[in-house]
């Protein structure tokens, strides 16, 4: 993941354009050479440069594959949860990108390229890349470049000139940041300005910053609109409920409950799986439609929730609710972000913290975010934000000191403590 000294920006207002991208073509043919690049260069580029050389690309490659045929196009567009707040994308990028000599570029997560629009010159000179819809731009296909780098590294990037490792895109700036689905922290796609070099400005990385969070802002309102619509199917059935109950999406937020304390989401409900509810015990989901109903699925109702961590042969988070043990298998970042919640207890976490006990800095506050809305699609109640915390009434079993050194390393004598 991206380091804290890396530098979003490729320049900055008083950078010597000329004279910079001189020494990032030298930089360039020295590491093409075997030699590592100059001190100047960015570890963000250097990184990419590594993984593109492992992958094969060639920095004179001109083939491409075809694009996907104008049909496969459509479909992948009617299929992206972009294609929802194109408009609002469009209202903040594409005049601006037509102005200043670039053009729009969104593609999916797997670097599919949906939609292209902006300036009609630079787009015939991105048609001589190969940098159309149905394009693939990841780094793997075509090199170091912004979209494929920003979903390398999960993080917004501009680059300049000669930090692309093609060298027919030495003629270019670009700058691209991902677009995540505010429910879960899915990673959409990228939106990208690109354009002729000469053409590179910081404040294009504020532009798409801003562009991409209003998008997502738009999202989270469809969101809440569809919330809206199940809370009125929900009145009805809840009204019919003897007990406790709760009517979720297919995400597992909540849209309406009746009998328990308020909570925003449970874990995902699946159609024939039972799911541990905190407050309600075992249920077996029950579709409605937009949604589901929980209810619990024996009358003995739930008794107290434990959680404990198990880091043996398949690491997980362990529940006990009465009589019901439940495990929910968690990669390695999850099982520490658990643990990391359960020593703070119940004053929690911000996302700044939790960045800070992972990667030593306060500038992963996109991906902790992410991490955590993942983590509480399987979790669901168990986990409270604002901030980040175990939920109240939850018994936590902390890791012993053997475990918290597995998970984060024996140099750290607790998991809050920073990388030494």
């Amino acid at each position: 993941m991206p380091h804290a000294d890396d530098g979003v920006c490729a320049v900055t207002r008083s950078t010597d354009l000329r004279r910079h991208a001189r020494l990032l073509h030298q930089a360039h043919d020295a590491r093409l050479a075997g030699s590592r690049p100059t001190p100047g260069l960015r570890r963000v580029v250097s990184r990419s440069w590594d993984r593109v050389l492992s992958y094969g690309v060639a920095p004179d490659g001109r083939a491409l594959d075809d694009p996907a045929p104008p049909e496969t196009v459509e479909q992948r567009r009617a299929a992206s949860p972009i294609a929802g707040v194109l408009p609002q994308l469009r209202a903040s990028l594409t005049a601006v990108a037509e102005d200043a000599e670039h053009i729009m570029v969104v593609t999916a997560a797997d670097g599919f390229v949906l939609w292209r629009e902006g300036s009609v010159r630079v787009g015939r000179l991105a048609d001589s890349l190969g940098f159309l819809p149905g394009a693939d731009w990841t780094e793997a296909s075509v090199g170091t470049n912004a979209i494929g780098t920003a979903l390398a590294e999960h993080a917004s990037v501009q680059l300049f000139s000669a930090e692309h490792f093609v060298r027919a895109q030495h003629p270019w700036t670009c700058t691209a940041s991902p677009i995540h689905d505010p429910r879960t922290g899915e990673m959409l796609g990228v939106v990208d300005l690109s354009g002729p070099a000469p053409t590179v400005h910081p404040t294009t990385v504020a532009l798409v910053h801003t562009a991409v969070r209003l998008a997502e802002t738009g999202l989270w309102a469809a969101h809440e609109t569809r919330l809206e619509s199940l809370r009125a199917v929900a009145a009805p059935v809840l009204a019919r409920q003897t007990g406790p109950a709760l009517v979720v999406d297919d995400h597992g937020w909540v849209a309406a409950a009746t009998g328990l304390a308020p909570r925003d989401r449970v874990g995902v409900p699946r159609a024939g799986e039972a799911m541990l509810v905190h407050g309600l015990g075992a249920c077996l989901p029950d579709r409605v439609p937009g949604g589901w109903l929980l209810r619990p699925s024996d009358a003995a109702g739930s008794g107290r929730t434990r959680l404990r961590l198990d880091l043996d042969a398949d690491p997980a988070a362990v529940l006990v609710e009465g009589h019901e043990v439940w495990r929910h298998t968690l990669g390695r970042r999850h099982l520490q972000i658990v643990a990391l919640l359960m020593a703070a207890g119940s004053a929690g976490l911000d996302a700044a913290a939790i960045s800070r006990a992972l990667y030593d800095d306060a500038d992963h506050l996109v991906t902790v975010r992410a991490e955590l809305s993942r983590l509480r699609r399987v979790l669901g109640g168990l986990l409270a934000a604002r901030p980040y915390r175990i939920a109240p009434g939850v018994e936590v079993l902390p890791p012993s000191p053997a475990d918290t050194a597995r998970l984060f390393g024996p140099e750290r004598a607790t998991p809050l403590q920073p990388w030494s």
